[in-house]
């Protein structure tokens, strides 16, 4: 896993690199993202560990029924562990950059930071996030709270 999160890191889309010149460096409102990050048995397009909220940039092969239902399973599995999860379709990120970047640092601004996952964790390592209270909701593909 850890190779394979480099190899994407090192092959991002374009979508990934247009959203990721805009969030690296503290650039959106001071808060550190990582980018093809590992979590549990997933790599992450993004993620801001000190507000555990997850970015997900989705092609339209995210439209289909089986896509759809593995998408499902993932935000199930990453809210179960204290994860917030935005998604946005890649042509979201593309023609209204300024309106996805506003929703993120919204929902950052609005989000209780939570205790470190763990002391001195090593890049690269499998987050083991404690169990929370019930799941975090994230919005939906189109922005709108679910």
């Amino acid at each position: 896993m850890k190779h394979f999160a480099r190899n994407l890191r090192h092959n991002q889309t374009d979508v990934e690199n247009l959203l990721w010149r805009h969030i690296r460096n503290r650039q959106l409102g001071g808060f550190k993202f990582r980018r093809q990050y590992w979590i549990e048995n997933y790599i992450v397009d993004f993620v801001c560990v000190e507000k555990r909220t997850v970015i997900e940039l989705d092609g339209g092969q995210h439209a289909n029924d089986t896509m759809t239902e593995n998408d499902r399973q993932r935000t199930g599995l990453l809210e179960s562990r204290g994860f917030k999860v935005l998604r946005y379709w890649n042509n979201e990120v593309i023609h209204n950059t300024q309106a996805v970047l506003e929703n993120i640092l919204t929902v950052l601004q609005n989000t209780t930071p939570h205790p470190p996952l763990s002391p001195q964790r090593d890049e690269g390592q499998n987050i083991q996030a404690p169990q929370l209270g019930s799941p975090i909701r994230g919005q939906s593909k189109q922005g709108h709270d679910i």
